[in-house]
């Protein structure tokens, strides 16, 4: 019985890690993801919920507006075959810069903790 408690421990463990680092980088993310590509509001929910990277797409638009006033991303509306408008996000130069920032960022910590973690096994 003691070994299974400690399991659902390790997974709860776990799950508020995974949620810390989603917060922590999802933003970072939506940039990777519209630097490839304008996307859709819905869309881009989407894409991001199928990677486990949001739960729904109510935590996104609050996040897409503070990166629109931040300059980080633009949006522009568009009506779509006489259905309701879409609005189309796209990634801003300052984007760009911030995002190029995070990936050398994240390669440097990531090799980090990927070292510290090898010393610890």
């Amino acid at each position: 019985m003691h070994h299974k408690v400690k399991i659902v421990r390790m997974t709860e463990a776990a799950e508020r890690i995974a949620t810390n680092l989603r917060k922590g980088v999802l933003e970072f993310c939506v940039l990777g993801v519209l630097a490839a590509n304008e996307r859709y509001g819905l869309e881009l929910a989407s894409d991001l919920q199928s990677r486990g990277l949001i739960a729904g797409e109510g935590s996104l638009y609050p996040l897409l507006a503070r990166m629109r006033e931040g300059g980080l991303v633009d949006a522009r509306t568009e009506a779509v075959g006489g259905g309701r408008p879409r609005r189309y996000y796209t990634i801003t130069a300052a984007g760009r810069d911030q995002l190029d920032t995070f990936a050398e960022v994240w390669r440097a910590l990531g090799a980090e903790v990927d070292t510290i973690l090898e010393g610890a096994r």
